[in-house]
């Protein structure tokens, strides 16, 4: 690690880097609170894409957003030149890049920010003024842990650990009018880093039939446009008609859905993040990702999952025969979400 130390430091101005997936922008959330916590009076602005940078509208750990459309109006190496330009004209004092990519730092060097820190990774590390190893240590960490342990490596500390989410009273009231009372199943089957992540839409159906039977729940699919044909066959699939609002909702929308939610079954994913931002229960449905890390950061959770010798191998397809999903059953996911519902919390019970 260089020096660099701002325990004392000042800045009136802070640049933070946001991740570029919606699950990474969610756990990255107690390190914007830590920010907020150690430098109260300085502006905090969050540059994100324009699906993560919903997460922080409204938000009350940073004061404004600014949108990084890589694939957009900031394409390509003119688009990176003319978003640093942007970034440049607000004259920001401190850079603090969560995200760990090369072009981040690069971003932060071409805007001329004085201070730059964030870990020495991706071969970016004489693009910053302050830079940090990215140990076999911290990766062994939940996957939230790992900005917190940057922040602590320049001397940034707070008393913030939990995610964080937030929603206007009016975007909780919509969701309310969108979905009527009752409780409410929320299914996420997709999942945008490939397709070994994803459990099976029948699987899914026969999830949704059996606790709306045997629990009078209700049932709600969310997900992105991508996943439109997942909840077009679930819906299908199901006896009982679910709400079916996969790829009809902005980042926003989908969030107050999922915080209506009273059980949330999903695979590892961006939703199931939010999930636990908002503390609804969840049953997560993990296969070729590292449970370990990346498990939902809440009280009330179940991991269900297949214990297979090339799991986890964190590939985006399966080039074998998907075993690690094929072998978790609807009466796997069942039990656990009764589990859940019956009043279960976590700890050791989680199955970590």
């Amino acid at each position: 690690m260089t020096g660099l130390s701002l325990k004392n430091c000042r800045p009136a101005k802070i640049f933070v880097r946001a991740t570029n997936w919606i699950g990474d922008g969610v756990m990255m959330t107690p390190a914007l609170g830590v920010i907020r916590e150690a430098f109260p009076d300085a502006e905090i602005v969050v540059a994100a894409n324009p699906l993560v940078a919903q997460l922080f509208s409204g938000h009350p750990w940073c004061d404004r957003v600014m949108v990084y459309d890589a694939a957009g109006r900031h394409r390509g190496v003119n688009g990176l030149w003319r978003f640093s330009q942007e970034v440049r004209a607000e004259r920001f004092d401190l850079a603090i890049l969560l995200q760990k990519a090369f072009k981040a730092a690069l971003l932060a060097f071409l805007a001329g920010i004085p201070e730059r820190i964030g870990f020495a990774t991706d071969g970016r590390g004489l693009l910053l003024t302050g830079r940090t190893r990215l140990t076999a240590a911290i990766r062994s960490l939940h996957h939230s842990r790992h900005y917190l342990e940057m922040l602590k490596a320049f001397g940034i500390e707070g008393s913030v650990s939990d995610l964080e989410l937030h929603l206007s009273d009016g975007e909780r009231t919509c969701a309310d009018a969108l979905l009527g009372g009752g409780d409410w199943l929320v299914l996420n089957p997709g999942a945008a880093y490939g397709s070994a992540k994803r459990w099976y839409p029948e699987r899914f159906a026969e999830v949704g039939d059996r606790l709306a039977q045997e629990r009078g729940m209700r049932v709600v699919i969310v997900g992105g446009p991508g996943e439109k044909e997942i909840g077009r066959d679930i819906a299908a699939a199901m006896t009982r008609p679910p709400v079916n609002l996969v790829g009809q909702t902005s980042v926003r929308e989908m969030m107050a859905v999922i915080a209506r939610g009273r059980l949330v079954v999903t695979n590892d994913s961006g939703p199931m993040h939010v999930a636990a931002a908002f503390g609804v229960p969840i049953v997560a449905i993990f296969g070729p990702t590292d449970h370990t890390t990346t498990y939902p950061w809440c009280e009330r959770y179940r991991i269900v999952r297949s214990e297979e010798e090339c799991a986890p191998c964190c590939k985006r397809t399966c080039p074998i025969d998907h075993r690690c999903m094929k072998n978790v059953t609807a009466d796997d996911v069942v039990a656990a979400a009764n589990t859940l519902l019956g009043g279960s919390r976590g700890g050791d019970e989680n199955g970590i």
